[in-house]
């Protein structure tokens, strides 16, 4: 699961080579990162949201594939990879109509 963090981190240089190999977090300008994810690992933008501070938190993934990328967006447009993984699943969740399961 690591490995494609670190190969990420390897491309963008890892943050800080006295951090715990975890804590390491490759960070770089958002579109050569997505250019990356897209041509590279055939990702795509499955989710997203907002956090506090006006960060996004992307998620990447791709049926093709399998794998998945988590990225956290500062409003600077720097993107940082926090985490990644391999054996990608896409549920899709339909609420229960009212009154069902209480």
């Amino acid at each position: 699961m690591f490995k494609r963090l670190l190969t990420l981190a390897a491309l963008f240089g890892a943050a800080g080579a006295a951090l715990p190999l975890h804590a390491q977090v490759a960070c770089t300008d958002r579109s050569a990162l997505v250019e990356q994810l897209m041509g590279r690992h055939s990702e795509e933008l499955s989710a997203l949201g907002y956090q506090t501070g006006a960060q996004v938190m992307e998620i990447w993934s791709s049926p093709k594939t399998g794998t998945w990328t988590v990225l956290i967006t500062h409003p600077d447009g720097v993107s940082c990879v926090v985490a990644s993984g391999t054996n990608w699943t896409q549920h899709i969740f339909t609420p229960l109509p009212p009154g069902v399961g209480s």
